[in-house]
């Protein structure tokens, strides 16, 4: 099984889904295809907010992983809009809130890092690619959910 999808601002909902429906397709629990989902979507959301607004996922299945990629074509421009849209103004056309959740940088990745079980990350002024695997071995998740077992 092999996915590669071009996406920008406007196709993040169509990358959440197919990464969704690949992880839940290559045998992965519904809990750990959600956070395979959400950490993809860190991913190409960083693609298109550092990486000049596009940004390339190739995903695919071998020996027991779900291995995806993601690129971005290099740094955005300065002054660059983001989102897409005016200033004030959400990708999909609604009003900004007057207080916006407090950002800090390094969240995405971190996020990133708690989900996936190998990561690589590699980035110069011809953009960033970012390699995540994800085993798809369910013991290994069942044992992380529960977490240690007991002191010996």
């Amino acid at each position: 099984m092999t996915l590669d999808q071009q996406f920008a601002t406007g196709t993040l909902r169509v990358v959440r889904e197919m990464v969704r429906a690949q992880a839940t397709a290559a045998g992965m629990a519904e809990i750990r295809a959600v956070d395979v989902m959400l950490a993809v979507h860190e991913l190409a959301s960083n693609a298109v907010r550092h990486g000049g607004g596009t940004g390339r996922m190739q995903l695919q299945v071998t020996g027991g992983e779900l291995v995806c990629q993601v690129s971005d074509p290099g740094p955005a421009s300065r002054g660059q809009r983001l989102n897409g849209g005016p200033r004030g103004q959400h990708p999909e056309g609604t009003a900004v809130p007057a207080k916006p959740w407090p950002y800090q940088p390094g969240h995405g990745l971190w996020l990133v890092r708690q989900v996936a079980d190998r990561i690589s990350v590699i980035s110069g002024p011809a953009g960033s690619q970012v390699t995540a695997i994800f085993s798809l071995d369910r013991s290994g998740i069942a044992e992380n959910l529960a977490g240690p077992g007991p002191a010996r």
